[in-house]
This record gives C-alpha cells, structure tokens and sequence, in this order.
C-alpha cells in the first residue's frame, strides 16, 4: 500500500514534470539554435532533411540553447574525467564555492539568531532595527557585492572574506525573520504558566521560546542557506575569481561556452540541493534528540 502511494502521489507527478521540462528544453533548443543552423548550412552549401537539421541544431558547439544531452556530457565530463584539483573540474569549482558559502551561511545564520533575541527581547531594537533590515534587502546583492569587494581590497581584505560577508548579507534575513516567529510562537498561555512559575526573562527563553523556535529556525535555514550560494555566486564575479562556479560561469560568457554555462549552472543547482538536504537531514536529528513525533 506504501509503494503504490508513492508510485501514485510522488513518483508519478515528479516523473511527468521532468518530462514535461526536457521536453520543453528540447522544443526551445530546435527553435533558438534553427536561425544560426540555417546560417551554417547557408555559407557550407549544405542541404539536409528536417531530422538530420534538427539532430544538427542540437550538436552545435557553441549553442545558443544547449541541449539536455549536451549538459549531461558537460557535467559528466567535468565531474568524473577530470582531476579534482583541475580548473575544468566542477567538483573542484563546487568546492570553492562551498567554502565561501558555508563560512558566510554560519555567519548569517548566528547574526540572524542574535539580532532576533535582541528584537524579540528589546522593544526599541523591534520598532527601529526591524525596518532597517527590511529594507536592506530591497537593495540588490548586484549593487552591493562590487562595493563590499572594492572597499575591503583597499585594506588588503582579499579572497574568502569578501564573498563569505556577501553570502552573509543574504543568509542572515530569513533567519532574522524566522527566529523571530519562531521566538514569539508560544501562546500566552504557556508564557502565563511561566510567570506562575516564578521563571525570569533568562529561564523563559531557554525552557520555552528557544525550543519552540526550533522548527521555525530550521526552516529559514534552508532558505538561508540557499541564499547563502547565491551570494558565493555573485561574489565571485566581481572579484575576478579564477575559480568557483561564478567564475565558471563568467569564463562561459565571455568565451561564449554556453554548455560550459548550464553545466556550471546544474553544478550550483546540485550543490544547493545537497545543502539544503543536509540542514534538513539536520532538522530531523535535532527534532528526535528533542522528542518530537515526525509530521
């Protein structure tokens, strides 16, 4: 019966949407990689049938859209047949990127959980700390990231630092936000019980908020982290990065190696997959040690 409603309700639906999106991919290959076809065949005096045209359309070294197989040689090659120490290697470029990413998501996530107990606890830090971090936000990380980098390069402030503050920038917000619910998430009166135990501010934050804030502080992390490689990602651009996934994806664009650019893209695609995996893989460790039932 389990089988069955797996097969019914996740095997069945992931299935079709991943087909549904390889063949839209494959669609959206032929018809954007059709007009520079027809120009190479145009200047070969080449003529083909229509399969043999759109098997070409989908073979082009330099594609405007790659294909899906085109992208899975990509990864496949530059995973498994390359040295791990090499510059091609995505293993080697994933790993420089998580690097940055998981000093500047620590970062975050221990800003985010202090700047929530101090707006949880202080009122002025509520009314006036609150809509300064709102509002740093609207401001984009494409903007920030080159100003960050330039201001800490002219005190030799160089390399890991300025991509971990960037993947702080982004990380520390949905952690800020979601340690606040969650340490306002008991109701009032399990906080009433609390002052009937006589408990000060210090044993009602440990006993009740903190525990209660857990599934909430899980749950921004994933998105922290997530986050958190974005802001890697664009760090490495500006910087002139001569490794990383941004700068593979930088080396892509201006030597025009689309397929380099969706590989290095499916590389940051798996790496987020597999962190947020690991902070949920996190979550449910922590919910057993603290007693709580699986939902």
């Amino acid at each position: 019966m389990e089988k069955e409603q797996f097969f019914k309700h996740k095997f069945v639906p992931v299935t079709t949407i991943l087909l549904a999106i390889l063949a839209i991919w494959y669609l959206s290959t032929v018809l954007l990689n059709t007009p520079f076809q027809i120009d190479l065949d145009s200047r070969a005096g080449v003529s083909t049938g229509t399969l043999e045209f759109i098997g070409r359309t989908m073979a082009q070294p330099k594609p405007v859209m790659p294909a899906p197989h085109q992208v899975a040689i990509a990864v496949f090659d530059n995973t498994f047949l390359r040295a791990i120490d090499s510059n091609r290697s995505l293993v080697y470029n994933a790993w420089i990127t998580l690097t940055s990413t998981t000093v500047g998501f620590v970062f975050g996530t221990l800003l985010g959980i202090l700047i929530a107990i101090g707006i949880v606890h202080v009122k002025a830090l509520d009314r006036s700390l609150m809509p300064w971090i709102i509002a740093s936000q609207t401001v984009p990380v494409l903007a920030i990231a080159p100003m960050v980098i330039v201001v800490l390069a002219a005190v030799d402030i160089t390399g890991l630092i300025p991509k971990a503050l960037i993947s702080t920038y982004l990380s520390f917000f949905p952690v800020t936000v979601g340690m606040v619910k969650g340490l306002r998430s008991p109701e009032a009166m399990h906080l009433d019980l609390m002052r009937t135990y006589n408990a000060n501010a210090s044993q009602t934050f440990w006993k009740l908020r903190l525990p209660a804030s857990v599934p909430f502080l899980f749950t921004s992390m994933k998105v922290g982290i997530a986050a958190s490689l974005v802001g890697a990602i664009v760090a490495e651009l500006p910087t002139g990065a001569v490794a990383g996934i941004g700068a593979k994806l930088l080396a892509g664009s201006y030597y025009s190696q689309t397929i380099d650019i969706w590989a290095a893209l499916v590389a940051g695609s798996v790496l987020a997959a597999l962190l947020v995996a690991i902070v949920s893989l996190a979550s449910r460790i922590v919910d057993r040690a603290m007693g709580r039932r699986p939902s």
